[in-house]
């Protein structure tokens, strides 16, 4: 079976935990320090997640006399990235006190053994019951226990240029009801506005995660009920026609030319790139992507785009035949795990609750632009009232789907990438593609599939 990432990629790993392995840099060298691992932005100039450590760094330190915080980022793609946190949580000598952790690979590691349960920690924690249970449900392990502190969620939608929509003669208030009348906008703006891109669904193995929750997942949730997981059976689906449906229209953007050109639609740095280039220079009609982007045009960000909101539009994304709810996003997330061989996991709850207070929760979300996850923060005026995408996107949270966080998950992903390549690039027929995407998922799950 393929390994979650390129093999490039777990070379890459390798050789960053032997250099940590070699230069002594284990949780262990210092009782009195917590090690912090974090995801760092691939653009050098986007410091949200930094910053916002860093201030919570101050405050743990000043509120622990003696006890010091060492921030590990780690600057890589989201596979990478997942690869170097898998690497690293296999050793004492490499792995952090705490680690930032995509809840969709979560159930993984703790099945790996990787994390520790919270359990202990979180029954004698006051702010714990304030958060919303599906945020918890996503950081719990098939064993009722959990493993992570959730530190927001985020649901997809349209973003859409209102500039190049006046040019093309579509509206500026554009809601679609299906996925045609989204393939419809895409054309128009392809024929009458030239020079710009009209419509990017992140495909392929390159993008990693990103393809499969922002690209291939919201389109498949949008074909039925559980087209993914049946929960009741408790198994992976497989020979849909949702699939292959969700691939054509995939295929059909572009072997149209209605999307980037495939080598910008593969290149592991295009999300970057849309949020950095495509939206704020004009380039990009319409964007199939998350709650999160504000995040990158704030002042300090380096690409401060102040205007957005009166440049770009939002819609909900349709279900396929605008069949009830009509509409359709992904949730997901990332949380905050103790790593098993933590060797100061005590210190690393410690700064758990110091990064959970009310304040600084409503801080990060309002900084990254995330959906709370506290029940207290998500009725905050001052949250609600932060950005203008706020009220939109929270609005999606009733049609929202989360992945099926199950051991077997990351390689169905990368089967759903592999299979979105394919078509992306002409390699394979839509048919040829699902049937090498249901072989890839009997496989991953031991045979536990439901034929469709």
């Amino acid at each position: 079976m393929r390994p979650t990432a390129p093999a490039p990629l777990l070379l890459a790993a390798v050789l960053a935990a032997g250099a940590l392995t070699a230069c002594g840099g284990g949780s262990g060298d210092d009782p009195d320090t917590v090690k912090v691992s974090y995801k760092q932005s691939m653009d050098n100039q986007i410091r949200v997640m930094d910053d916002y450590l860093e201030s919570v760094k101050k405050q743990f330190e000043k509120a622990h006399p003696g006890k010091k915080v060492k921030l590990v980022p780690i600057k890589a793609p989201d596979a990478e990235y997942y690869t170097k946190v898998q690497q690293m949580l296999r050793s004492p000598k490499t792995a952090p006190d705490l680690v930032y952790e995509d809840t969709f690979l979560i159930n993984s590691d703790i099945t790996s053994g990787y994390l520790k349960p919270l359990d202990p920690y979180l029954e004698k924690w006051s702010e714990w019951p304030k958060f919303l249970d599906t945020a918890k449900r996503a950081a719990r392990g098939e064993d009722g226990r959990t493993y992570g502190v959730p530190d927001g969620t985020d649901t997809r939608g349209l973003w859409f240029s209102k500039d190049v929509f006046e040019k093309a003669g579509l509206p500026a208030d554009w809601q679609p009801k299906d996925w045609d009348d989204v393939l419809d906008a895409a054309r128009t703006v392809k024929r009458k506005v030239p020079g710009v891109v009209p419509l990017n669904v992140y495909t392929g193995k390159p993008g990693g995660e990103t393809s499969a929750m922002q690209g291939m997942e919201m389109l498949l949730y949008g074909t039925g009920k559980d087209p993914l997981y049946d929960p009741k059976a408790k198994k992976w689906v497989v020979g849909s026609q949702g699939f292959k449906d969700a691939l054509r229209f995939v295929e059909t953007v572009y072997k149209e030319k209605l999307g980037p050109d495939v080598s910008d639609a593969l290149d592991p740095n295009m999300a970057t790139r849309v949020r950095g280039e495509f939206l704020p220079k004009g380039k990009l009609a319409i964007n199939l992507d998350g709650s999160w982007l504000p995040q990158d045009w704030l002042e300090g960000s380096g690409h401060e785009w102040p205007e957005w909101s009166k440049e770009l539009g939002l819609a909900a994304m349709p279900t396929q035949h605008g069949q009830p709810p009509g509409k359709v996003s992904m949730s997901g997330g990332w949380t905050w795990a103790i790593p098993a061989k933590a060797a100061n996991p005590d210190l690393a709850f410690d700064f758990v609750k110091t990064m959970q207070t009310k304040e600084n929760a409503k801080k990060w979300y309002i900084a990254n632009s995330g959906i709370s996850v506290r029940e207290d923060v998500a009725k905050d005026p001052e949250y609600i009232g932060a950005q203008p995408g706020t009220r939109f996107f929270t609005g999606l949270v009733p049609v929202t789907h989360f992945r099926p966080a199950y051991p077997a998950y990351p390689k169905v992903s990368t089967a759903m990438q592999e299979a979105m390549e394919k078509v992306t690039t002409g390699d394979g027929s839509v048919d040829d593609a699902a049937g090498d995407y249901d072989e890839e998922v009997r496989s991953a799950t031991d045979g536990e599939v439901i034929e469709r």
